[in-house]
């Protein structure tokens, strides 16, 4: 097990274990990968970005159900199958060269950092009136630079 330094925040560095979660998200990854390979599943090899979908939406349901009866020994279930599948989708995106696993990590840190600039930016306390907005206001920002031609 290895302690890493983050520097996430402009106050400083958060300590974080790197050790069995890091491996687990490697190995789902890696798991991932197998399964839509020449020697893999079939079921796995033959789904398409669109097929998950059902798939997705049921691992949904069942993890909302979890929630409901507040049964945390399937909510950690639940949510592995839903990171699987989501897995997996991404996975097959990667293979038809629309974007990578990684992309999608960068992306959502990325996306996070710039809608919490109270916490990496500047440490400010707002009320939950004031977090509504400033997320409101981000997103209209974000909106409208995707929406400028690119160069």
């Amino acid at each position: 097990m290895r302690e890493v330094q983050v520097r996430l925040t402009n106050f400083g560095p958060v300590s974080t274990t790197m050790s069995q979660t890091s491996q687990a998200c490697h190995e789902l990854l890696a798991i991932t990968k197998c399964l839509r390979s020449e020697g893999g599943c079939p079921w796995d090899r033959a789904q398409t970005i669109a097929s998950m979908a059902r798939y997705l939406k049921n691992e949904h349901e069942e993890l909302l159900a979890a929630i409901a009866r507040g049964d945390t020994d399937n909510l950690c279930e639940e949510l592995g199958d839903v990171m699987f599948v989501l897995c997996l989708i991404a996975r097959i995106a990667e293979e038809e060269k629309l974007f990578s696993v990684e992309d999608v990590f960068v992306g959502i840190v990325e996306k996070l950092r710039r809608r919490h600039p109270h916490v990496f930016e500047r440490r400010m306390n707002l009320s939950m009136e004031e977090l509504d907005e400033q997320w409101r206001r981000i997103k209209e920002q974000e909106k409208a630079h995707a929406k400028m031609p690119r160069r």
